[in-house]
């Protein structure tokens, strides 16, 4: 699955929930997705919060297969930033 089609998924997610911040999935030579608020583009941009891992994982956590805090213990992503926001967004995902 390409990042277009991800940043697809998390739009439809997004769309609907009351998430006001920006967060940038920062997937390295895959690419980036950008949400600030209800936005969401693959476009480079600023955020809040970055959080950093592999496409592949960031497959798993929209899917459901990966749960984000078990992710970040076992150093599978990075969070740059803003914690909070990081915590806001898990519950919207």
């Amino acid at each position: 699955m390409g990042m277009d089609a991800i940043a697809e998924k998390v739009k439809a997610r997004v769309a609907d929930s009351d998430f006001a911040r920006s967060v940038k999935f920062d997937c390295g030579d895959d690419g980036v997705i950008v949400i600030d608020g209800s936005s969401v583009s693959t476009g480079d941009g600023e955020a809040d919060c970055v959080i950093s891992l592999s496409k592949d994982d960031l497959e798993a956590m929209i899917s459901g297969d990966l749960d984000p805090t078990s992710a970040f213990m076992q150093g599978k992503l990075k969070v740059d930033g803003d914690m909070s926001v990081a915590m806001q967004l898990s519950q919207v995902l």
